[in-house]
């Protein structure tokens, strides 16, 4: 486990940068980012590369015992590039040209781009190739942020035609899968295949899931051309991509496939102004650990290797609505938490805030003027507690901090969350914060979770959770029924069983080809706004239900009803069903459930499948175990006592956790036990 920190030399003069890079050897600081941006440093004019200034911030980080990780520059095209070629611009929906003057304004899929890409890529990696500070690469930065994955230019709808041509072999085919009699959008040939640009109405759906798709394809495909370039110029290099907190529309997984381990950008108190509509105190304070912690768990699920949090907030930030200044420790709040959850590397961003440009209001880890920021301190603390742990496993066994096991697998699928958006149907409706309900319920049990497809193979998990399997087939039904008969206790959310993979509805009821392993169907449904009550009874306790409903009719030598709901339009139908399969059960839930309702019926199929658990935690703190050390976080404003067995040892901190504060002992997470204080998230 170790710190790095991101740093512009490019930002700053020359003469400057073995000052900075001392000071970041003296914080214990491991590993350097640069390069990301600086296309117009490395090429002022076309042809023209100058990359010595880059060669000695790495020979600086080399000579001070730190590691350079570099960056491909591609994802800020220089401005000559696009005055020589306007085509590599991407297009809005409307038609409207994404023009030069901030980031990210290339389109995947420009045949001059991917020409100047492999120029620009293929330099640099030559330059770079056997130095000995460089560890490894970073492949452009955060495809598709400001919303730039889709685009919708000729360059676009070009390879489209092809992907549809390759996916579908023929055009009757594609007329059939997608059930283009619709509206009369029946296609005579490949070549009539347009992107989904601006309309008058709603597009067809099926149109919309499979240009998704092909967006997300040019995108792994873009990668792909980078990784294969840095590969072939050195493979001991690392290559890894910073993808985004909560980001659906790229395939993380299929680009994880050409990478050695995935990164991504945590930015806590924002990303909780992003996805929630209240936002507590505690949370403006240090965000929140489950929507933190989904992010951990997906990308080192995506690789099944410990993970890098690429860029780590460092203090307040420029771009969410509201940047408080997070909490004393914070910050190494964090990176622990990252740690606990598989990081070996947690990298923040920025070493200095930056004088000019858009970041102007973002911290750094030192002042504008130099001097150190909290952030600094509280990186420095963690790289400091970073070395003690890792010294003490080395003098214990010389073992190293494995990836953190997992006995539950929750199922998370971007073909479901692309469908899914396209018709939600309510604009309560959102995939991320769904998952997010099942993902809390077993975290605050201290559970073990590994993010993955619905199509993983499931035969190392305890038990499975399904929030949403909106998109199912029978190959699914099968692999999911077996995994069930085989012992597996699975729960499968709301909305599942819906449609087909071309996302057209099956011709059977809800959830078609799931109603076997679940033992029911749907005999109705209805979104619910606030203001209609809707309330679910499970053995004679009432819990909230809200934003969708689902009344359930169990076969009759099929499943059992667990709850029903109480008042509105579905009272007394079933709302939560088993079905016992083999030697294990399926459980289907008909609504979103608030959070006691999740803790009731997660904690049931666990107690079933039997994995080891704890109590319900207090509100805003988590146990994380990886290699036999157990992480106590406390993301809230009040103190937390721990009793742990005697003889524990804490290796970082002790009993007594203090807000916003961490610790970590040798202690199983279910030996540990807590005081009195109510969840109350």
């Amino acid at each position: 486990m170790n710190v790095g920190v991101c740093y512009f030399p490019e930002h700053w003069p020359a003469e400057r940068a073995e000052a900075d890079v001392e000071r970041m050897a003296e914080a214990g600081i491991e590993y350097v980012r640069m390069g990301e941006f600086a296309w117009s440093r490395f090429e002022p004019e076309p042809g023209e590369f100058e990359f010595d200034w880059l060669e000695r911030a790495v020979d600086l980080v080399g000579e001070y015992g730190m590691q350079a990780v570099l960056c491909t520059p591609t994802a800020a095209p220089p401005k000559w590039l696009v005055d020589e070629h306007p085509d590599i611009l991407q297009a809005e929906a409307d038609g409207t040209t994404r023009q030069y003057g901030g980031r990210r304004h290339y389109c995947f899929n420009s045949p001059t781009y991917r020409r100047e890409t492999r120029r620009i890529v293929g330099a640099l990696a030559e330059r770079f190739a056997d130095h000995p500070a460089v560890a490894g690469w970073q492949t452009d930065n955060e495809y598709g942020c400001h919303g730039t994955l889709r685009c919708y230019c000729d360059d676009c709808a070009s390879a489209f035609r092809g992907w549809l041509r390759e996916t579908y072999g023929d055009v009757e085919t594609l007329n059939g899968r997608w059930g283009t009699a619709f509206w009369s959008q029946e296609l005579n040939s490949f070549a009539q295949a347009d992107p989904p640009r601006h309309t008058a109405a709603d597009h067809h759906p099926s149109r919309l899931l499979d240009y998704y798709r092909f967006c997300s394809d040019s995108a792994v495909e873009y990668n792909r051309i980078q990784t294969r370039l840095l590969r072939e110029a050195d493979d001991d290099w690392f290559v890894t991509h910073n993808f985004m907190s909560h980001y659906g529309e790229l395939d993380a997984y299929d680009v994880c496939a050409d990478l050695d381990f995935a990164s991504w950008d945590s930015y806590p108190t924002g990303h909780v102004q992003e996805r929630r509509e209240h936002v507590s105190e505690a949370e403006y304070r240090a965000g929140n650990p489950d929507n933190l912690g989904l992010d951990h768990d997906l990308y080192r699920s995506a690789t099944g290797e410990p993970f890098w949090v690429m860029e780590q907030q460092p203090g307040d930030i420029n771009w969410p609505p509201y940047s408080p200044q997070p909490a004393a420790g914070a910050m190494r709040l964090w990176a622990q938490y990252a740690a606990a959850h598989g990081a070996d590397v947690v990298s923040y961003f920025r070493w200095r805030r930056c004088l000019t440009g858009q970041e102007q209001y973002h911290a750094g880890l030192l002042e504008r003027d130099g001097e150190p920021d909290a952030g600094y301190h509280d990186a420095s603390d963690a790289a400091a507690e970073f070395d003690d742990i890792g010294g003490e496993r080395d003098a214990d066994d010389g073992e190293s901090l494995a990836v953190p096991d997992a006995d539950v697998a929750l199922l998370h699928s971007y073909d479901d969350l692309w469908a899914l958006g396209i018709e939600p149907m309510t604009p309560d409706f959102d995939y991320w914060l769904h998952v997010e309900t099942y993902y809390a319920a077993l975290r605050e049990r201290s559970v073990g979770v590994d993010v993955v497809r619905p199509t993983a193979d499931l035969s190392g998990y305890d038990a499975a959770v399904a929030p949403s399997l909106y998109l199912a087939d029978d190959d699914l039904a099968d692999a999911l029924g077996s995994y069930v008969e085989g012992g597996g206790e699975l729960l499968v959310g709301m909305r599942s069983g819906v449609k087909d993979p071309y996302n057209k509805l099956h011709d059977a009821p809800q959830p078609g080809p799931l109603a076997t392993l679940v033992g029911a169907t749907v005999d109705d449904h209805e979104s619910v706004p606030d203001s209609l009550e809707s309330g679910v009874v499970v053995d004679g306790e009432r819990f909230d239900a809200r934003v969708w409903n689902e009344w359930l009719s169990p076969a009759d030598d099929g499943a059992e009803v667990v709850a029903r709901y109480d008042g509105g339009r579905a009272d007394g139908e079933a709302a939560v069903v088993r079905n016992a399969v083999g030697e294990g059960a399926a459980t289907y839930v008909g609504t979103w459930p608030g959070e006691e309702l999740a803790r009731t019926l997660v904690g049931d199929v666990l107690d079933r499948a039997g994995v080891e658990t704890t109590d319900p935690l207090p509100a805003g703190v988590r146990l994380a175990n990886r290699g036999g050390l157990t992480w106590v976080a406390n993301f809230s404003a009040d103190p937390v006592p721990v009793d742990a067995p005697d003889g524990a040892t804490w290796h970082v901190g002790d009993d007594a956790v203090d807000p916003y504060d961490v610790a970590v002992t040798d202690a199983a997470p279910s030996s540990l036990a807590f005081g009195d204080r109510p969840n109350d998230a």
